[in-house]
C-alpha cells in the first residue's frame, strides 16, 4: 500500500500535468491517453476511508471512458486536510486527481481552522458511496467501561489527528459531560489506534462502524471490546444500545455544537475532484460513478467486505457542504474556547 508525501504527490502530479489537451479531445480520448487517475486517501492504511477508496479503485475505472486505471495512494496528515488542501490546490484540474477526504473538512472550514486551505464548496464533487457512523469503543480492560464511567475514571484515547472525530469528540464531551478522557494523539489513522488499543498502549480509540463490521466482529462476539458511543444525531437502529452523540446536550448551545460534529455521517465516504476542472470530465466522472454504485461486482465485493453502501449524488453532497459552512458565530467562538484556536 503506497503511501506518498506531500511535496513527492506535488512534483509527481506537476511534472505529469501536461497541457489540456482535452479541450479539443473526448473523454474517452482523454483518458485513453492519460491512461490512469490517482486517486488520493487522507488517511494511513487500515481505516473505513482507505477500505472504501481501495473499493472504489478496483471497480470505479471500468465505467469512466476510455477506462483509466484508479490509482489509490495514501496521504495522511492532520485529520486529511494535507489531501483536502493538495487536490485543492496543487493537484492537476483535468480529471487526473481524485481525493478520498475527511467527512469533517467542511466542518473544519466553517470553524476557520487555520489550516483548512480549501473551500469545500468550491471542489468538484462527484458522489458518495456509503454515509458513515464513527464510534467510540474501549478494551475490555478498561477500568472504564462507558460515557458515564468516563465521568469518574480517566480512560486514553487513541488521538487521530486534530481534525478527526476521535480526537475532537472526547475533548468537547470533557469540556459538556465533565468527562475524564485524555487523548494521546499521534496516531496516523483508525488502523494503528485500534492496535495500540489491543495492545493495551491506550483504553479505547475511535473507528467507524463500518470498520468494526469489515474487520472486527470477532472483537465484539468475544466480548474483547464495547462501543460506547456513536458520532450521530440519533441511535444508529444497528446499535440501538450505544448512545448517540447529541444525548450528551444539556443546552441548546450544546445541541448546536454537538449537532455540528456529528453532521459529517451525511458526507461520509465522499469523493471530489479538485476545482474548475472541464465540465464532460466531471460529468463523466458524476455519471460513472452512480453506475459504479449499482455494479453487481462491486455489490458482491463489499457483501464479501461487510460494507453498507448507501450512495449519494454530486448535488446532495454539495448541498450538505453548503450548509455546514454556515455555522452560527456563537458555536464558533464556543469551538475557539474549548480548543483554543
Amino acid at each position: 500500500m503506497k503511501t506518498i508525501s506531500l511535496a513527492a504527490a506535488s512534483l509527481a502530479i506537476l511534472t505529469a500535468a501536461a497541457a489540456p489537451a482535452h479541450a479539443q479531445q473526448s473523454v474517452e480520448q482523454f483518458y485513453q491517453s492519460r491512461k490512469s487517475i490517482n486517486l488520493v486517501i487522507g488517511y494511513a492504511p487500515g481505516g473505513s476511508y482507505d477500505l472504501y477508496a481501495r473499493l472504489v479503485a478496483r471497480h470505479l475505472g471500468r465505467f469512466i471512458p476510455g477506462a483509466p486505471a484508479i490509482a489509490p495512494q495514501n496521504m495522511p496528515g492532520a485529520g486529511s486536510l494535507a489531501a483536502a488542501n493538495f487536490i485543492y490546490g496543487v493537484a492537476p484540474k483535468d480529471g487526473t486527481a481524485l481525493g478520498a477526504l475527511g467527512e469533517t473538512l467542511a466542518m473544519e472550514q466553517a470553524l476557520r481552522n487555520p489550516g483548512a486551505k480549501y473551500d469545500a464548496a468550491k471542489l468538484t464533487w462527484i458522489g458518495r458511496i456509503a454515509s458513515s457512523n464513527n464510534i467510540h469503543l474501549v478494551w475490555h480492560t478498561s477500568k472504564a467501561q462507558s460515557v458515564e464511567d468516563a465521568k469518574t475514571i480517566e480512560m486514553t484515547v487513541a488521538g487521530t489527528g486534530p481534525a478527526n472525530l476521535a480526537e475532537t469528540v472526547p475533548r468537547l464531551l470533557n469540556v459538556i459531560a465533565g468527562t475524564k478522557f485524555k487523548v494521546v494523539s499521534g496516531y496516523p489513522s483508525s488502523g494503528p489506534g485500534m492496535l495500540a488499543m489491543e495492545r493495551g498502549e491506550v483504553d479505547g480509540a475511535g473507528t467507524s462502524w463500518a470498520v468494526i463490521k469489515a474487520q472486527h466482529m470477532n472483537w465484539l462476539r468475544e466480548k474483547k471490546v464495547k462501543i460506547i458511543l456513536q458520532d450521530v444525531p440519533e441511535r444508529d437502529p444497528e446499535l440501538p444500545d450505544v448512545p448517540a452523540l447529541l444525548e450528551f446536550a444539556k443546552t441548546d448551545a450544546d445541541r448546536a455544537l454537538l449537532g455540528l460534529y456529528a453532521s459529517g455521517g451525511a458526507i461520509g465516504r465522499a469523493y471530489s475532484a479538485p476545482p474548475d476542472i472541464p465540465a464532460p470530465i466531471a460529468a463523466a466522472l458524476r455519471a460513472a460513478f452512480q453506475k459504479m454504485t449499482k455494479d453487481p461486482d462491486m455489490l458482491a465485493e463489499a457483501a464479501k467486505m461487510n460494507l453498507s453502501i448507501e450512495p449519494a449524488d454530486d448535488a446532495m453532497l454539495l448541498k450538505v457542504v453548503q450548509e455546514t459552512v454556515k455555522v452560527d458565530d456563537a458555536v464558533r467562538q464556543r469551538v475557539r474556547e474549548i480548543f483554543g484556536n
